[in-house]
């Protein structure tokens, strides 16, 4: 039995709506994750003021939006790899199971979480504490 190959224009379509669900969930992440980062200014000005050296500060920051990360991570492969018979008939050229796929896309999405752990926490290193404690 032949499998059901899409047209061309309905490949194209499919593949900007892939491009665009991956970089609405590459915003999502980052916004949410920059949020919450940004929001422990103040702690990271007390943190400061207290002698803790700033480089200490971001891989904190960083171990715990890994953390976060990887569990996001984890649960969306498996959450890919359980829908992946849904979408069975309109692959063509790869498996439905396809790991280099998932991969990319989930080590995209951890390494934007990262980013958007070390950008916020570097700019609260950088601002004076007391500054950030008066920030509230």
């Amino acid at each position: 039995m032949c499998p059901r190959v899409l047209s061309y224009p309905a490949l194209i379509v499919l593949r900007v709506f892939a491009v665009m669900a991956l970089v609405l969930s590459g915003v999502g992440v980052y916004g949410v994750v920059s949020y919450f980062v940004g929001q422990r200014t103040n702690e990271i000005g007390i943190r400061i003021s207290i002698g803790a050296e700033p480089r200490h500060i971001i891989a904190d920051v960083l171990s715990e939006g890994g953390k976060l990360g990887v569990a996001g991570a984890v649960i969306g492969l498996v959450g890919a790899a359980g829908l992946s018979r849904l979408a069975t008939g309109l692959l063509f050229g790869i498996a439905s199971t396809d790991f280099l796929t998932y991969s990319i896309a989930a080590l995209f999405l951890f390494l934007l979480t990262l980013a958007a752990c070390w950008i916020p926490a570097r700019r609260a290193v950088r601002i004076d504490p007391v500054a950030a404690l008066r920030a509230d």
